[in-house]
């Protein structure tokens, strides 16, 4: 019949009626947002999968090391152990929570660690006088000076931090990875897409032609348009994903968790031999600090009195094991690089099953024959003189920015991971304030956006559910001036564009 009815299709001789086009849109509009989700689900599943892994392997690090610490030292420390158990306890409780994404200052829970247990300790020592609070105050002050446990302390938190931190930015950047793709695949068609995706896929069965494949320029030019707001997160993507192979290097290198989470326990165990050897000593310089303690009126049991056991704990190394989860996540992660911009041309070749490029038998939009204009260039500024999607360039997806925004975000977290700091939500939104895609962030990483000041404040990401609870540092006051200038940030770049 004559096509005068068709709104998208060419209207010429026709086998649909008006009604079946319609349906045919409403069919390519859900299959292609099908495809999109489909293909995000493929990238998430790789995210959460190299999470998974690495957080289960870091997590049996942790339980190893605890369990060692419990079945050893009842046997070497007797009283000192079974009256203070919880000491021990809260500190693994702490650095499980750190990792988990709770609001705390990791150097001041060990600094917390050590002073309790410093405490218990020098009561233990010393059971014939009467030691008060006071007096354990005016003892803890002088600590620093006197280092009643050698260097461990200094030793442990510095690598502690240092591989904690990465190892919580590691996973979390799984996370926000994956959590980007699957906001990003759920961003629906715009009308002009919608058009331009059914005159695609489904005009030939109107012309009788269900046989002829599009183009595949021509099937570049419609997906790289409805697409270009997404292909805008390439940079940020590339970033975050560079950035991830970078931590796992210092997780796998300088910063090695195997080494150092692994062997926690006996870091601890060192340093109470150190406090057992350094008695004395350590003893008459704190009662030449703080005075000496009145004599207590009960009298010292044998098990007060008896000398510490000193044994050699071992710790059993899983560096192979976390040799292969780096190897295995690089791997995945540079593979993964390109996604968004090798998006269009995977859809259209292994979905929409376009047709060769030198094919001349195609369909073109209009009829069976060759396509002629030109295939346009990646993300929404290329797509000015697209001649198949009528694309607003002053006007970019709000959900999509928002996402380019948590990228940066995360990879700034990443970067400052990589040399040692952590950053808050505040520092990274104030780093991260830029317009566009950002600028160049090769070899270190935005090694030159990262925060000034180093911190080990737990920076709130979206990918981490803010959990309840006191945070030592009490940060948690900061996330409503941060979450505020994370709006700006994104209103910010809105209006660059429209000004544009």
């Amino acid at each position: 019949i004559l096509g005068e009815h068709l709104r998208i299709c060419p209207q010429g001789y026709t086998c649909c009626t008006s009604e079946m086009e319609e349906n045919f849109a409403n069919k390519s509009r859900s299959e292609f947002e099908a495809m999109m989700k489909e293909a995000g689900r493929t990238v998430q599943m790789t995210l959460t999968a190299q999470h998974r892994s690495f957080d289960s392997y870091f997590q049996d690090l942790l339980n190893k090391s605890e369990k060692a610490l419990y079945d050893a030292f009842p046997s070497l420390y007797g009283e000192l152990y079974t009256q203070n158990v919880k000491v021990f306890k809260d500190l693994y409780s702490e650095l499980r929570r750190y990792y988990r994404g709770s609001n705390i200052n990791l150097e001041e829970a060990l600094n917390e660690f050590w002073t309790r247990l410093l405490e218990r300790l020098f009561k233990l020592m010393n059971p014939q006088y009467h030691i008060t609070d006071e007096y354990l105050d005016c003892m803890v002050k002088h600590a620093e000076q006197h280092k009643p446990f050698g260097e461990v302390p200094r030793d442990l938190k510095v690598k502690a931090t240092r591989a904690f931190i990465a190892a919580r930015s590691y996973a979390q950047g799984f996370l926000v990875g994956s959590d980007v793709v699957k906001k990003v695949s759920q961003v629906s068609l715009s009308h002009e897409c919608t058009r331009a995706i059914m005159k695609l896929m489904y005009c030939p069965h109107c012309r009788g032609m269900s046989s002829v494949k599009p183009c595949n320029n021509y099937c570049l030019n419609v997906v790289k348009g409805c697409l270009a707001n997404q292909a805008d997160l390439n940079t940020e993507w590339k970033y975050l994903m560079d950035s991830l192979v970078i931590v796992a290097d210092r997780i796998d290198g300088p910063y090695n968790v195997d080494t150092v989470i692994g062997t926690i326990h006996m870091r601890i165990s060192e340093a109470i031999s150190n406090l057992q050897e350094n008695k004395d000593s350590i003893t008459a310089k704190v009662f030449q600090g703080c005075g000496n303690p009145k004599i207590s009126t009960k009298g010292s049991s044998s098990e007060d009195r008896r000398r510490w056991g000193k044994v050699a704990l071992e710790a059993k190394s899983s560096a192979q094991a976390l040799e292969m989860l780096v190897l295995d996540a690089k791997g995945n992660l540079t593979a993964l690089k390109t996604y968004w911009i090798t998006l269009p041309g995977s859809l259209c070749s292994k979905k929409i099953m376009a047709s060769s490029v030198a094919d001349d038998k195609c369909w073109n939009g209009m009829t069976k024959g060759s396509y002629l204009p030109e295939v346009m260039g990646d993300g929404l500024a290329n797509q000015i003189n697209n001649p198949e999607v009528e694309v607003d360039i002053t006007k970019p997806d709000m959900t999509i920015r928002q996402q380019i925004m948590q990228l940066k975000i995360m990879t700034n977290r990443l970067g400052n991971a990589n040399i040692g700091n952590d950053v808050d939500f505040q520092d990274a939104s104030d780093d991260m304030s830029g317009s566009g895609s950002g600028d160049s962030c090769p070899d270190d990483v935005c090694g030159k956006r990262l925060s000034k000041s180093p911190s080990t404040r737990q920076p709130e990401t979206h990918a981490i559910p803010k959990q309840s609870g006191h945070g030592i540092n009490g940060a948690s006051s900061r996330s409503l001036p941060s979450a505020f200038l994370l709006l700006l940030s994104v209103a910010f770049l809105a209006a660059q564009h429209l000004w544009r």
